[in-house]
């Protein structure tokens, strides 16, 4: 992306931080119970070990993210482009575990969104933060 300018920022600053940093805070909540996940029944069972192995190591660049984020948001001129790609995977980890708590009701999903209203209401606001935080000009 040489030469161009990300628009992300400008999407953060105006308010798209906010369902950024649930995303964030929902993808740690999902990393660290991730021995709780009906998808590792079954056939998955056998990968669990190395899922919880990448989960732990992802957890730490959750924190650190989330604090560049809040950091940026209090002045500092951090550059969050770099952080774009796994900003999105937060947003698509949210979206996606909405979607299966609606669709399967499931207990683990339903636990882990909360309150279903919000989280229902928050599937726009992942769309418009994924669009918006891969924007350069």
């Amino acid at each position: 992306m040489g030469g161009k300018n990300w628009l992300g920022a400008i999407y953060l600053r105006n308010g798209g931080y906010e369902i950024v940093l649930r995303s964030l805070s929902h993808y740690r909540r999902r990393l660290c119970t991730l021995g709780r996940s009906p998808e590792l029944d079954g056939a998955a069972a056998m990968f669990a070990s190395v899922l919880n192995s990448q989960a732990a190591k992802t957890v730490p660049e959750i924190d650190r993210v989330t604090q560049v984020v809040l950091d940026y948001l209090a002045g500092d001129a951090a550059d969050l482009a770099g952080d774009a790609g796994f900003l999105d995977k937060a947003l698509a980890c949210y979206e996606s575990d909405i979607r299966k708590a609606q669709d399967t009701g499931h207990e683990y999903f339903v636990g882990l969104v909360g309150d279903m209203t919000q989280a229902e209401s928050a599937l726009d606001a992942i769309a418009q933060a994924r669009d918006g935080l891969l924007k350069y000009d």
